[in-house]
């Protein structure tokens, strides 16, 4: 059965004023939050996002009291199964026993997870996040969106199913509410609350705090979804290399034969949503459920595996919005008419040609003169 449906003819330079930055939905600009943000925040202090490097001290005077009393006594070391020395908690939230450690109050080893995270981790996360729009900014410049050499035919082929379209957009909500929550949190201090006052930013980072821990969960099972739905159309082939070996005409606008997803659309699922959503998900999962019961033998979430989570959930959150940043590029300003596809779930005939040509033919029952595709989709309606 046909999956072609009739349009009125029009100009693909119709087209691509309609995905002018004017036209851009509004959703990408939160992206552009995010980016000034970033901006205030590393020019406000480059090398730090809540507490001075160096200057971190202890914050109470039974803190201070501990160290004194125990300054001659080494620390339980990475490899002990205990993190810090025992001091219980008169101010407990639980009952003792439930959680590894619950009777430390003071890990010196906390100070230079802080001094750490606040320092080389924000500074680097900032840098990424500022730059990474520049070179986006000026390789558009440079080399343009990619173009069609013909206009649109007016017959549109269904591209991505209802579920499909709902799966990645519920992903890509999920992922914005976390990366702007996420970013208020390692940089609010100094962004917000020196104009906000302590008591308009404790509710700005309340909000945030609570925002990234139950959005996280929903992400996770929004990736699982991701990753079952588009797993079967993102198994590299071997004619993914030759796409890889000419940059995928990105800057030659040469239109290399595709399948369903490019080679370049493969390696965002694999690199971004599976490997550094894993990451993400893992380490989350610990720092928003730390409570976990000891199980004996010091197995449970100590503090030092709780900071080595918080490294790794930093960067991969940090690689994630960066990679993102071009996923969206790509599918909007950089490839008109790429952005239909998953609002509304068709594409133009010659759009579809010029940059899925092999997933075209396989669509149409036509046989191009390119190498063959391994088995494809079948003809959708």
């Amino acid at each position: 059965m046909s999956c072609l449906t009739r349009k009125p003819s029009a100009k693909f330079g119709a087209k691509a004023a309609a995905s002018s930055p004017a036209a851009i939905p509004g959703w990408l600009h939160l992206f552009a939050a995010i980016w000034l943000a970033v901006a205030l925040a590393c020019l406000a202090r480059p090398a730090g996002a809540a507490v001075p490097n160096e200057s971190a001290k202890p914050a109470y005077a039974e803190e201070q009291t501990i160290l004194q009393s125990e300054k001659d006594q080494p620390e339980p070391g990475f490899n002990s199964s205990a993190s810090g020395r025992q001091h219980f908690d008169r101010h407990y939230l639980i009952s003792p026993g439930l959680m590894p450690e619950q009777d430390v109050i003071l890990q010196r080893g906390g100070n230079t997870w802080r001094n750490l995270r606040n320092g080389a981790f924000s500074t680097f996360a900032g840098i990424v996040l500022l730059v990474v729009p520049f070179l986006i900014f000026g390789f558009y410049q440079a080399v343009g969106p990619a173009r069609v050499e013909q206009g649109e035919s007016g017959r549109r082929i269904t591209r991505f199913t209802a579920w499909e379209r709902l799966v990645h957009w519920t992903t890509a909500i999920t992922f914005i509410a976390l990366a702007l929550s996420g970013i208020v949190i390692l940089f609010g201090k100094k962004i917000l609350m020196s104009w906000m006052g302590h008591g308009a930013f404790s509710w700005v980072a309340i909000i945030a705090k609570y925002l990234h821990n139950f959005v996280g969960p929903l992400f996770i099972v929004c990736s699982i979804a991701m990753f079952l739905t588009f797993l079967r159309r993102n198994v590299f082939h071997r004619i993914d290399w030759e796409w890889v070996k000419r940059g995928g005409g990105l800057a030659s606008h040469q239109h290399v034969p595709a399948g369903f997803f490019n080679a370049g659309e493969k390696v965002w699922f694999w690199g971004g949503v599976v490997l550094l959503g894993l990451l993400m998900s893992v380490t989350g999962l610990m720092m928003d459920f730390p409570y976990l019961r000891d199980l004996g033998n010091g197995i449970g979430l100590t503090r030092y595996l709780l900071q080595i989570a918080d490294y790794l959930h930093l960067l991969a959150g940090t690689m994630y919005m960066a990679a993102a940043m071009g996923h969206i590029y790509i599918g909007t300003w950089g490839t008109p008419g790429a952005y239909d596809a998953m609002r509304y779930g068709t594409v133009d005939e010659n759009w579809a040609r010029a940059h899925h040509e092999l997933w075209y033919h396989d669509v149409m029952g036509s046989h191009p003169d390119v190498p063959p595709m391994p088995p494809a989709d079948a003809r959708r309606i």
